[in-house]
């Protein structure tokens, strides 16, 4: 049987340390917005980046542990997510007075919330073995 093919190695290390960088960056936001936005009548956006952090960081530890199948539900639920938020934020804009990792498709982080989920997914499917396919 072929040695499986390790997400964590290779291109998968940079991988790994954007999720990393995001797991933070979310994390961080959310703890700040809570905490300062505590008597806000709008907390959707709080919770949704706190929700986004969360699976940064699952996302981050699945990758770089190779824990294949919770990276693809992680990552999985990152791209939902980020398409669903993306879409609502732009349909009710008053939903979303404050923005979120996810909101407007991650356009205040540069689209990559966008596009990171794609390019997990599609190191997944790079790394897997053929009796994996």
């Amino acid at each position: 049987m072929p040695e499986r093919p390790d997400t964590s190695h290779g291109f998968g290390r940079a991988l790994v340390a954007v999720y990393a960088v995001f797991a933070l960056a979310a994390s961080a936001r959310s703890i700040v917005q809570l905490i300062t936005e505590v008597e806000s009548d709008t907390v959707v956006p709080y919770v949704l980046s706190a929700f986004a952090g969360i699976v940064y960081i699952l996302a981050t530890a699945a990758l770089a542990l190779n824990r294949r199948r919770l990276a693809l539900v992680t990552i999985g639920i990152e791209l939902v997510g980020v398409l669903a938020v993306g879409i609502v934020s732009l349909v009710d804009e008053e939903l979303f007075p404050d923005e979120t990792v996810w909101s407007d498709f991650g356009r205040g982080y540069g689209f990559v919330p966008l596009v990171l989920p794609f390019i997990g997914l599609w190191w997944l499917r790079r790394t897997r073995t053929a009796h994996q396919a």
